[in-house]
């Protein structure tokens, strides 16, 4: 069974530069500054806690320097917390960026198989879904085109396809997909809502309260990289 456990997770980095040399900070570097007497340091998270089970679609709000894509990253392993305990049961994909792992050069089609090795699957099992994702992304004749021609919502099409397609266990997505026209959107709520019902969990940070309203069932507001309210 699919869950998510953060229990008073921290996450602490050290700017490089000297404290003499460092430039100036703001709070919208996210989380709060401190020293340790010679370098800045910055608490992105402080005291996260919350717990996720099969079926939640779980919201993220915030200002810009909250800690919603942090947090998202701690999640899918890109960043080790400083402190705490964190325990993720089930497969992860995340969309933080919608490039992240295409050929500007490749085919839609051969990005198809190249992302689907980034994250793991085996070449028979995307191979197996490779239409269903060219069918689900709309693409029609562009999938044989370079990425780099797709204007960003046909990006963002390809990219949704293919991670959703495969069906991760928790699926991980940071503000882009409000990307798009209005009926693929819906189109991504409803296979969020399949996700979902599939026994998933989908963290989703957006600024856009209306699509975290129709897509999700719990929020986690953060405020400098604590909680300032779960429901």
């Amino acid at each position: 069974m699919v869950s998510i456990r953060a229990e008073d997770l921290r996450l602490v980095y050290r700017v490089r530069e000297k404290l003499s040399l460092a430039p100036r900070l703001t709070p919208r570097t996210g989380g709060t500054i401190g020293t340790d007497g010679r370098h800045r340091l910055v608490t992105a998270l402080d005291g996260v806690s919350f717990e996720l089970k099969a079926g939640d679609r779980l919201g993220l709000v915030g200002p810009n320097g909250a800690g919603k894509t942090t947090l998202l990253k701690v999640l899918y392993g890109i960043y080790e917390p400083s402190g705490g305990r964190l325990t993720v049961e089930g497969r992860v994909d995340a969309l933080f960026n919608i490039s992240l792992g295409f050929r500007q050069e490749a085919t839609g089609r051969r990005n198809i198989m190249l992302r689907g090795l980034i994250n793991g699957w085996n070449e028979d099992e995307i191979a197996a879904r490779a239409e269903e994702i060219i069918a689900f992304s709309e693409l029609g004749d562009f999938i044989d085109m370079p990425y780099k021609s797709y204007s960003q919502g046909m990006a963002a099409r390809l990219a949704f396809s293919i991670a959703t397609t495969l069906e991760p266990q928790i699926l991980l997505m940071d503000e882009w997909i409000g990307a798009g026209d209005a009926s693929f959107q819906e189109k991504a709520k409803r296979r969020m809502d399949e996700l979902a019902e599939k026994a998933g969990i989908i963290v989703l940070a957006s600024h856009n309260r209306e699509l975290l309203k129709r897509t999700c069932n719990r929020t986690l507001e953060m405020e400098k990289g604590r909680v300032k309210g779960f429901v």
